[in-house]
Parts: structure tokens; sequence; C-alpha cells
């Protein structure tokens, strides 16, 4: 059966805004983030900043990206019983 057209924008809206979030994030963040690691650990190019960073950055971008899925997840179910009410 084939996905209506209305379920087909909002996933593909979904998938848009999930990558154009991210690299709003990461860009957004970048410095401050690099600037708070540079805080706290000595800037001799070790590579325990770097580390710290990347962390920081997946675990924001992950929580963000889970609470999009859920959403559009929640959005899917209530199309699919909207329909199936429709069709009795």
């Amino acid at each position: 059966m084939a996905k209506p057209f209305k379920l087909q924008l909002v996933e593909t809206f979904a998938t848009l805004m999930t990558a154009a979030f991210g690299m709003i994030a990461a860009l957004a963040w970048n410095e401050a983030i690099k600037a708070l690691v540079a805080k706290y650990f000595a800037a001799d190019d070790s590579i325990v900043p770097l580390l710290v960073y990347a962390i920081v950055v997946t675990i924001i971008a992950v929580i963000c990206i889970i609470i999009i899925a859920r959403t559009i997840g929640k959005l899917k179910d209530s199309m699919t019983e909207e329909a199936a009410k429709q069709s009795k």
C-alpha cells in the first residue's frame, strides 16, 4: 500500500529538518564548545580537548534527532489511526 502524499511530504520535511538542524547546530555551537573546552583543558594540541568536543557535539545531535524522530512517529501513528477511522 502506497503512503499518502501528506505522510510522504511530512517524512521528507522531517528528514530535511533533521539534516538542516544538525548542520545549523554544529555551526552555531562550534566556537562556543571549542572555547569552553579550551578553557578547561590545556591548549597544548592534545587530543583530549578534541575528543571532549566531539563527544559533546555528538550527544547534542543525538538528543535532537531522537526528539524529532519521536515526534514524527507520533504523527504517523495519529495519521494511521485517522485513516483507519475514515475507512470504516
